[in-house]
């Protein structure tokens, strides 16, 4: 009979063992391949009702002060667009002229600013009315605000766009363009059909300052300022040449009014009060002293024979005659407010013969 013996003890816990790796197996491998399951109906479900939270298995509770605390991490879920019950709608430009009535304290830079062009627009769009002058404007006065930086042109009889064009150094086809001129496409360059007296924007548009400020009054030939008014000298005139180091014309040196701007105010106010003293620049002759008739007052222009000149306007009381030799510091007259002024300075130019009117404040100590 054969014998039988139980196994022995490692044996059997070896057994076991493999048996539980391979249920183990199995389960995992069904878990695997089951697909998506539904959703654990854990007790451990958040709640803001809720205040204790039931743990099944074991009967017990537990207090949700005991739980750690919960922070969601955002971080990497995009940027969130804010809420902003605001809409911002952008300004339409503006095409047509509209009027102002100047007021009293401002100034063409002023109202430029304030219309968001430059001054010279203000000044090319009235250019007539205040003499090419930026020192005319006057309170009460009405003026033209163009809607863009430009020249505004009163048409007239004969123009055409091109002529037009070219005398305002721009191209035609910007004025054909510009949609406030209301030019319809295809409209003849030569022949536009636009009634004389309509104001046409000539959008990027320039002009040159007037002609009575382009005269030279040199020594050589100070007759040629006989235009500008009485104070015009009519002789040939020699004397003291300067160095070209330029001294401040005034004891003060602040800008008041108008700065430079060129094509527009190609000089400086330099501010003071009515009677201060008025200094020669440099070594000169005066080829100039009196009365001019554009708005300047009481002038004194000195030659300095190196290919500059000096003007001085506005004055009070002059002190030097034509022909005079003066000297740098010399007191050749004092401030005042005559011709177009709106408060006592000096206007200040220098004239050089190869760059024309430069800016001062360049040239000044």
């Amino acid at each position: 009979m054969p014998r039988f013996s139980l196994p022995h003890r490692k044996s059997l816990a070896s057994t076991t063992t493999l048996i539980g790796c391979s249920l183990f197996v199995v389960i995992a491998l069904t878990a695997c391949t089951a697909g998506p399951t539904a959703e654990p109906t854990s007790s451990l479900v958040e709640s803001e009702s809720t205040e204790v939270l039931s743990v099944e298995g074991d009967g017990e509770s537990l207090d949700p002060a005991l739980l750690p605390t919960f922070e969601r991490d955002i971080r990497g879920q995009g940027l969130q667009r804010a809420v902003d019950l605001h809409t911002i709608f952008p300004d339409r430009p503006r095409l047509q002229v509209i009027s102002y009535l100047v007021q009293r304290g401002d100034t063409l830079f002023g109202i430029a600013d304030n219309f968001g062009i430059k001054p010279e627009s203000v000044l090319w769009g009235n250019w007539e009315a205040m003499d090419g002058d930026p020192h005319t404007i006057q309170p009460g006065q009405e003026l033209n605000i163009p809607p863009i930086d430009g020249v505004l042109h009163e048409w007239k009889e004969g123009d055409n766009l091109f002529s037009v064009a070219d005398f305002f150094r721009t191209d035609a086809e910007e004025i054909l363009d510009w949609p406030g001129n209301n030019i319809s496409y295809g409209t003849s360059f030569e022949e536009p059909g636009i009634e004389p007296g309509t104001l046409v924007m000539v959008p990027e548009g320039k002009r040159d300052p007037p002609s009575w400020q382009m005269v030279s009054i040199t020594r050589s030939n100070p007759a040629a300022a006989s235009i500008l008014g009485p104070g015009y000298c009519g002789s040939l005139y020699s004397g003291p040449i300067g160095d070209g180091f330029f001294g401040w014309p005034t004891p003060s040196q602040w800008v008041s009014g108008y700065a430079y701007v060129a094509g527009l105010h190609e000089a400086v106010d330099i501010g003071g009060g009515i009677g201060v003293s008025i200094y020669a620049a440099d070594d000169g002759v005066v080829v100039y002293s009196g009365w001019n008739n554009y708005g300047y007052g009481y002038v004194i222009v000195i030659d300095h024979g190196n290919g500059w000149q000096t003007l001085y306007a506005h004055l009070n009381t002059i002190n030097v005659g034509c022909g005079q030799a003066v000297f740098q510091g010399n007191t050749i007259g004092t401030m005042g407010v005559t011709g177009n002024s709106s408060g006592p300075h000096l206007h200040f130019e220098m004239r050089s013969d190869i760059w024309g009117r430069v800016n001062p404040i360049s040239y000044l100590p």
